[in-house]
């Protein structure tokens, strides 16, 4: 990504009778995100055949760290639980794109 930006990338197989609710409950959580600092967009959509995609970008990876960290983060990792198969979790760093293994590196830090 240029001028150091992140994107973090999901895509949730979802049933057709509970994509909505998902897509609306990313959405609920898509309200406070988009006014952190460092935030430059957040979206969902879905697929015809119900996979709910959610990306967010932020402006550097000190604040996708500080978005990692977070309790909505904790709130949002709750939505991906709902997936009925394993999740695709993707963070875009340019040549780097790590997976659910970030997430767990970054809140692990965070603990001790």
């Amino acid at each position: 990504m240029d001028g150091g930006r992140v994107r973090l990338k999901l895509a949730l197989a979802a049933r057709p009778e509970t994509a909505d609710r998902m897509v609306e409950a990313l959405r609920f959580l898509m309200i406070r995100t988009r006014f952190d600092a460092g935030c430059i967009t957040c979206t969902v959509w879905t697929d015809q055949d119900s996979t709910v995609h959610y990306i967010e970008e932020w402006a550097t990876e000190a604040d996708m760290r500080r978005r990692v960290r977070s309790e909505e983060f904790t709130s949002l990792l709750a939505v991906v639980e709902l997936s009925r198969e394993p999740p695709q979790v993707q963070f875009d760093f340019g040549a780097s794109t790590p997976g659910l293994d970030y997430i767990e590196e970054i809140r692990q830090h965070s603990i001790l």
